[in-house]
């Protein structure tokens, strides 16, 4: 088991606001260099009971996804009981958050878009999103509803 060494500081607003600093570094060097897909919008992975699957977030993912979720007007997560992402809206069937969307939704886990990235392709970038997340005292990737709801309770 690998033990915490959360960050101390006198200022945990600036903590957050680093590690979402560079958890969006990381995104943005993946949008740099993206393997080829083919997504055609269709939404199906962010429809849990349907693929089986559900992205978990580190830490500094979940802040980045709660600042992205308070940035769309939202103070909390929306109730979804139809097994989808609760990031989905529920008229338009697109991502609430698409900017801020987290690092498993944009490895595309999604067959229809071509399937998930190579280890090869995201294994640093992995590797950085637990370094923030073991600096932040986090507990390794957690179930994307309950890593945004602690999250969004955690910078209120």
């Amino acid at each position: 088991m690998r033990r915490r060494n959360p960050i101390k500081s006198s200022d945990p607003r600036r903590v957050t606001e680093e590690a979402v600093a560079e958890v969006r570094a990381v995104y943005a060097e993946l949008e740099a260099n993206p393997p080829e897909r083919n997504c055609t919008l269709q939404t199906e992975c962010c429809r849990f009971h349907l693929t089986g699957r559900t992205p978990v977030l580190t830490k500094g993912e979940a802040f980045t996804a709660a600042k992205a979720v308070r940035a769309a007007g939202r103070r909390e997560l929306p109730k979804r009981d139809d097994g989808a992402c609760p990031l989905l809206h529920p008229l338009t069937s697109r991502c609430m958050i698409y900017e801020g969307r987290p690092f498993g939704c944009r490895t595309h886990f999604c067959d229809a878009a071509g399937g998930p990235y190579t280890r090869k392709e995201v294994s640093d970038h992995i590797r950085r999103l637990e370094e923030i997340d073991e600096r932040l005292g986090g507990d390794g990737g957690r179930d994307i509803t309950v890593a945004i709801r602690d999250a969004l309770e955690e910078i209120r």
